[in-house]
């Protein structure tokens, strides 16, 4: 029998690999480029949920399947919970990790330890052919090092330490250590249990 299919809608390569391993064989998830180009939404909601349903409902508008999608980003407490929803566009250009990364750390030049604390959040939305949606949200708490360290992950990565990860960042665990902690593994090892209900799909890989 073959499996259901999803589309993802993302272009970020590392975060479909990513969700895919957390997503595990229950469902063929298929990529943007597996799909017929279509024009995709601006990122104008103020949550992360918003923005996850705003590209989870274009995506399955324009293919007809199934559409799982998700906003995520980091909240600094030191900057009043941003960048949030900006993450990824914070130094002002679209996917500039480094810039991104660079322009957090100067905010918080000189800021001690006790006050760097942070968390990643993700919002996963399903949005259903017939028009029913599921949307979850996962937080993983942490605080922000003073320097990057290590070559996994993407984003913020190399400066999040996270809370019970014994001093290292996001970026040097392995993909496997961060697949079973992280906001984002969390959030969809959450949303496989709603798709395995809606969609008869086997579930998480566990």
């Amino acid at each position: 029998m073959s499996r259901p299919r999803v589309v993802l809608a993302t272009n970020n390569a590392k975060k479909l690999a990513e969700l895919r391993r957390v997503v595990g064989d229950g469902v063929e998830v298929l990529a943007l480029a597996d799909v017929a180009p279509y024009p995709e939404p601006a990122e104008t909601e103020r949550t992360f949920e918003g923005n996850a349903l705003l590209k989870a409902r274009a995506c399955v508008a324009a293919t007809g399947l199934p559409a799982l999608a998700d906003d995520s980003g980091l909240e600094v407490d030191e900057l009043g919970g941003m960048p949030g929803v900006r993450s990824a566009r914070w130094a002002g250009r679209h996917g500039d990790d480094v810039a991104n990364l660079e322009l957090v750390l100067r905010q918080l030049e000189d800021v001690p330890a006790g006050r760097r604390t942070a968390r990643f959040v993700c919002a996963v939305a399903l949005a259903l052919p017939d028009g029913s949606e599921h949307v979850l949200r996962r937080v993983w708490e942490g605080r922000l090092a003073t320097a990057p360290a290590g070559a996994n992950g993407f984003g913020y990565d190399p400066v999040f330490l996270p809370e019970g990860a014994g001093g290292r960042t996001a970026a040097q665990l392995s993909p496997e250590e961060k697949d079973a902690v992280s906001h984002r593994g969390q959030a969809v090892r959450a949303m496989a249990q709603t798709m395995a209900q809606v969609l008869g799909t086997g579930g998480e890989r566990g």
